[in-house]
């Protein structure tokens, strides 16, 4: 009846535009109540939005004494919104309707949320043949509203209109639409929400209703049995609940089982560990299923034993998988571990140590936690394998599980220690002293207290250290810690740096070539690098630098006698006198002047820098940097920029520059993201040390190389060659300005613009 009405009011009022004045006015009115009845332009039908179309634009194109002022605005707000918007646009360059009034219209349209209402329309609307070029036509409308509306006006645009503004509107609108496409989706999610607790109570003590809710989630649609398993598997408390609601579902249905034991644990990982603990115990909690279970954790431990999924997956992934990995081995029984001990065994050895190769922390850790749990399970009665860190995994319960590591001591009752007396041990005074006391003293006080008093011992005495400096390097280096020392690793690190630095060349010499000899652990060239590293940096600062960095020492000062009242104020009362005699007209800021003294790294950089770079690509028997040690190049790379960047104004600055562009591309495509950021570190480095002119003129090639490098790969460092490019031409177009006799090479000549 409402249709009815508004097709009759329709047509009556298309017929009333054609006469004026009162009967118009009727006429539109009309038009608005039968829209209202009809329930508004969201309920109309195909049919009526036609007629609407039809009317709207008769409405458009009436004389003016036909569209009462006020009246003929609303039937374009309240009608349907597509018709109304293109019919609009339309009529912008209708001789009977004058721009000004279209878009205030236009204005009303957005600012009464008829454009939310639009976005909305073309939303519902079913896919048709032909419907997505009219979408298209509509949207490039929409985004072209403010060019449209400026050429009509000719600039002269409401506020409303300027680019500036009505893009954030257009933003904001979306946002609005797409939360209400959310809302629709989340209507018919919350089904469940309702269903599984009403079926939780139902099926608690009846056999019935554990069967026809069997039967009822046996016969959900492929296509909607992931979101059906899903919803059943967070709504539920337990495994138990979960087993009572879907039976032996993941044996029946193929899609069910892919859901359950690939796509939850394999391609998700935001699910929650109560979510996983709920779907692996429903595996564990029925003879039929406890097949997928040993399934499913044999999938997900190759995953975990996958090199490639541990370089290229999030390290959230790899959390998610290695809880599902622990939960699934806190479920296996003592005969299914002994069916399946060698293939846990040798995912186990597999996972290690592709976890210990990467170079990130947390990755390290995870291989740790893993390959514990799994050596416990399968090593019942003998040893067991136990990293030196001690890591925990928590899990804590609630919808935000997640998994926390801790490192803790061993749990040891201490001894009570209340009554004992500190014994003061007196260091060596002696450098040959300490040497003696390092390598063949069986007294630990005694060794603790020369390795405290070591760095202040060298530093004090560097004539007795230049002479024993290397056979002092070589103890710092093999020096492990015989009792606990609080600080020892920094301790030992900053003795090792006082020696160096004390006695730059040989000791560089020697722990530059122990970096690539045999029989040393991965920490120990680690140390090396670091020790190198922070020596450079000592020996290119100023020593009161150094001196008031280390030194905690009070300054000296001159003590006034005690008891000698007119001493006391006396600076006090000579400045206030300054003070009140002294005529100010302005007052500047106080430049404090900075210590100044010889860069000691410039004699000594080659030594530091070149013997590293020599022999990265050799492989030992158990030291390869371009294989599985590439944590390892990665520190040597970043080290190597450090170096780069300390040997600013040095001799060997511009031979380190090209050595070292060399290095980055030979080492450009490597897989690891930490090694490929150290090269970006490099460049940067060396753009900043290396003169601009020695750039251009003995590194042309390369840097062509690296600035095609980096336009394809660091899109980000590549305004920074350019610049030192441009920077450099200007600095010899000057040069030519000022001394034409003498004109430089320019850079176009080499091929760079």
């Amino acid at each position: 009846m409402a249709a009815a009405g508004l097709e009759r009011a329709l047509r009556e009022a298309a017929l009333g535009l054609e006469r004026a004045g009162e009967e118009a006015a009727a006429a539109l009115g009309a038009v608005r109540a039968a829209l209202a009845a009809a329930g508004g332009a969201a309920a109309l039908g195909k049919r009526e939005r036609e007629l609407f179309d039809a009317f709207l634009r008769s409405l458009a194109g009436a004389p003016r004494a036909a569209r009462p002022e006020g009246v003929w605005q609303r039937c374009f707000l309240e009608g349907p919104p597509v018709p109304a918007f293109c019919v609009l646009l339309e009529t912008l360059g209708c001789p009977r309707l004058y721009p000004r009034e279209v878009v205030e219209v236009l204005e009303q349209f957005l600012q009464e949320g008829r454009m939310s209402a639009l976005l909305w329309e073309v939303c519902q609307q079913p896919v048709q043949v032909g419907s997505q070029e009219l979408q298209e036509a509509l949207l490039n409308r929409i985004v072209c509203l403010p060019n449209h509306v400026s050429n009509k006006l000719e600039g002269k645009n409401p506020p409303v209109f300027f680019p500036q503004n009505y893009f954030p509107f257009l933003g904001g609108t979306i946002i609005q639409v797409l939360q209400k496409i959310s809302d629709s989706l989340r209507g018919k999610i919350e089904i469940l929400g309702i269903l599984v607790p009403s079926l939780m109570e139902l099926t608690k003590s009846d056999c019935i209703w554990q069967r026809i809710c069997w039967r009822l989630v046996e016969y959900v649609p492929d296509r909607w049995m992931e979101a059906v398993v899903l919803g059943f598997v967070q709504q539920t408390p337990g495994a138990d609940v979960l087993s009572r609601l879907l039976g032996n579902l993941v044996v029946k249905s193929m899609k069910a089982q892919f859901v359950v034991t690939q796509k939850m644990l394999l391609l998700q990982y935001g699910h929650t560990t109560a979510v996983l603990q709920n779907l692996l115990g429903y595996l564990a909690l029925d003879s039929l299923r406890r097949a997928l279970l040993i399934k499913a954790l044999q999938e997900l431990l190759e995953t975990w034993s996958s090199s490639s999924a541990v370089r290229h997956s999030p390290p959230e992934q790899q959390q998610y998988i290695s809880k599902a990995i622990l939960i699934c081995l806190s479920h296996l029984k003592e005969t299914e571990i002994e069916s399946c001990r060698q293939e846990l065994l040798t995912s186990m050895m597999e996972g290690v140590k592709c976890h210990l190769d990467s170079s990130l922390p947390q990755i390290r850790h995870l291989g740790m936690i893993v390959a514990e749990s799994i050596s416990a399970k399968i090593n019942t009665d003998g040893p067991v394998l136990k990293f030196q860190v001690k890591v925990t995994m928590k899990f804590m319960s609630g919808t935000n599980s997640c998994l926390h590591f801790s490192y803790s001591d061993d749990d040891l009752i201490p001894y009570d220690m209340s009554e004992d007396k500190e014994v003061k041990i007196k260091a060596p005074v002696y450098i040959r002293d300490c040497i003696e006391v390092l390598t063949g003293c069986e007294d630990m006080d005694k060794w603790e207290a020369t390795v405290k008093a070591l760095e202040s011992l060298v530093r004090k005495n560097p004539e007795a250290t230049r002479e024993v400096s290397v056979e002092l390097a070589k103890i710092l280096l093999h020096l492990e810690e015989k009792t606990y020392i609080e600080g020892f690793v920094e301790l030992r690190q900053r003795a090792q740096v006082a020696v160096l630095t004390t006695d730059p060349i040989p000791v560089a010499k020697y722990l530059t070539s122990q970096f690539y000899s045999l029989n040393y652990s991965l920490h120990q060239r680690m140390d090396i690098l670091d020790v190198l590293v922070l020596s450079a940096q000592e020996l290119s600062y100023p020593k009161s630098h150094w001196k008031t960095k280390h030194s905690g020492a009070p300054k000296p000062c001159i003590q006034l006698p005690h008891g000698s009242d007119s001493s006391k104020d006396w600076r006090r009362i000579v400045d206030e006198r300054i003070k009140n005699k002294t005529r100010r007209f302005a007052t500047g800021h106080s430049q404090v002047e900075l210590a100044s003294g010889p860069n000691e790294f410039n004699s000594v950089a080659g030594h530091f820098f070149f013997p590293l770079i020599q022999h990265f690509d050799r492989p030992l028997t158990t030291f390869d940097l371009l294989g599985e040690d590439h944590f390892v190049l990665g520190r040597l790379v970043h080290a190597l920029a450090v170096l780069m960047y300390l040997a600013v104004n040095t001799v060997a600055v511009a031979a380190m520059g090209k050595a070292l562009l060399e290095f980055v591309w030979a080492l450009r495509f490597h897989t690891d993201s930490y090694v490929r950021q150290g090269l970006l570190c490099c460049i940067s480095s060396l753009l900043f040390s290396v003169p601009a002119e020695c750039l251009l003129e003995d590194m042309t090639e390369e840097l062509l190389e690296t600035q095609s490098w980096l336009g394809g790969k660091r899109r980000g460092a590549r305004p920074h060659l350019l610049l030192l490019m441009e920077r450099t031409a200007y600095e010899r177009q000057q040069i030519t300005v000022l001394c034409p006799e003498h004109p430089p090479s320019t850079p176009a000549a080499c091929g760079f613009w």
